[in-house]
């Protein structure tokens, strides 16, 4: 393995995002060691003047050790861009840094991401590691880290042995939770919407590669390591995205964590902070449950 992982970048149309992650990531002490490749996907109709501007910017970026383009040369859509993506460079590199055009991050970013997949690398019961979290109290919890099953997307890092997990076949992995019984457990106890999120994508309503890579590591008995304080923003949230809806969800970057080896187990501190921020009565939780579905179903 090398030894910073590789960062890799899948941008599309959306310029003033893309030079907001790019800026942030920029501003990491690692960044001046460690290599960047983007992917920018093709335009679904010519002259697509968005893609275009983001191709031009993508050229000037400096600041890293070293930086690669692949410029796709027909429009291959989020899912096949990202899954081609990271098979390749992981294939290579044995391990990744995996970023889309609207994750912002912190100064910290690329250190916490590195430390964690040393750390961890020959723990087999963890499958990757997430930079991202709600804005929930920590209250009487010691650590800065902490374990949930499966995988997540906003700002991630794994390594060949997870990756080579990864299933696409949606229908079948549906079918194993079926079988298992474990829809509850997949949900995350009920506080996100994956299964439904599985059957669009079946179904065609969504063409969501990180569904089906959180659903491969969740039927493995893979967990996912991730900070208490969230060491990224997700920006695009703002309805300027092909996939995604003017939503709003807590977050807040912020906070500094401690890294050390923990318990790879289900957190339950977790699903205690995160029902104190769905508040009561039920009608609000509804709402935000809704509010999620309505934004990671795409």
């Amino acid at each position: 393995m090398t030894k910073y992982a590789p960062i890799v970048l899948f941008v599309y149309n959306r310029l003033w995002h893309t030079q907001q992650t790019i800026e942030a990531l920029g501003n990491n002490k690692l960044a001046t060691e460690s290599d960047l490749f983007i992917y920018a996907d093709g335009a679904m109709q010519e002259n697509d003047k968005k893609v275009e501007e983001v191709r031009n910017y993508i050229k000037t970026i400096t600041g890293f050790k070293s930086v690669k383009i692949i410029e796709r040369d027909k429009n291959w859509g989020l899912a096949d861009n990202i899954i081609d993506g990271v098979t390749t460079i992981i294939k290579k590199y044995g391990i990744i840094i995996v970023l889309e055009d609207d994750i912002v991050t912190s100064s910290g970013f690329l250190k916490y991401m590195n430390d964690a997949l040393t750390l961890y690398a020959n723990e087999e019961k963890v499958g990757c590691i997430h930079a991202w979290n709600y804005n929930l109290k920590i209250r009487k919890y010691k650590e800065t880290t902490f374990f949930l099953p499966g995988a997540d997307c906003w700002g991630w890092a794994t390594w060949r042995r997870s990756w080579e997990l990864f299933d696409s076949e949606s229908t079948k992995l549906l079918q194993k939770i079926i079988d298992r019984k474990v829809e509850y457990s997949f949900n995350r106890r009920g506080t996100m919407p994956f299964v439904q999120m599985l059957k669009d994508q079946i179904s065609g309503k969504n063409d969501s590669w990180a569904i089906r890579w959180h659903a491969s590591l969740f039927l493995e008995n893979k967990f996912c390591l991730h900070p208490v304080n969230s060491l990224v923003e997700n920006i695009g949230m703002d309805g300027t995205g092909t996939h995604c809806d003017d939503v709003q969800i807590p977050q807040k970057m912020g906070g500094k964590i401690q890294l050390k080896k923990i318990p790879v187990s289900e957190s339950e501190w977790f699903y205690s902070e995160f029902e104190a921020i769905q508040g009561k009565p039920k009608t609000l939780k509804k709402s935000i449950w809704q509010r999620l579905l309505n934004f990671l179903r795409n």
